[in-house]
């Protein structure tokens, strides 16, 4: 177990340095692409440059989130934590680890923010929402 911990560590590190030269990259490229007479400089290509310029930013959101939640479970390995879900406190499953080393919760927890992201809960939560005002008597909830 602690040599697959070990291997996790050193992916997680391996993929922070690769998202943060990724960053780098991405920062020192800028917005001005090289191009003559700026980033818009015909009107026909403006909407094109925009939708280039939206996506570049993007990629870049998405290279921070990601960089976030590597450096959050490289935290956790500081801390003794690692491998814990954040919402429950129970082990996450090797098996997810391996196929994301920067899951930050189980199974159960990320399903469960799943559906609270789409607006709803997980079936298992609305099936325990409704009928938890059943009674043993017979009484169906209203």
């Amino acid at each position: 177990m602690t040599a697959n911990l070990n291997q996790l560590r050193s992916r997680l590190e391996h993929k922070r340095r690769r998202l943060i030269e990724e960053l780098n990259l991405k920062l020192s490229q800028g917005i001005d692409d090289g191009r003559e007479g700026g980033i818009f400089s015909k009107r026909e290509e403006a909407g094109e440059e925009s939708l280039e310029l939206e996506q570049r930013l993007t990629l870049l959101q998405l290279a921070r989130e990601q960089l976030v939640e590597v450096e959050h479970a490289l935290k956790k390995f500081e801390k003794g934590t690692y491998g814990l879900c954040d919402r429950c406190g129970e082990p996450i499953s090797l098996a997810r680890l391996e196929a994301l080393p920067q899951s930050n919760l189980c199974v159960d927890c990320k399903a469960h923010q799943a559906g609270d992201a789409k607006g709803r809960s997980s079936p298992v939560v609305s099936f325990r929402r409704r009928f938890s005002a059943w009674e043993p008597d017979g009484d169906n909830p209203s």
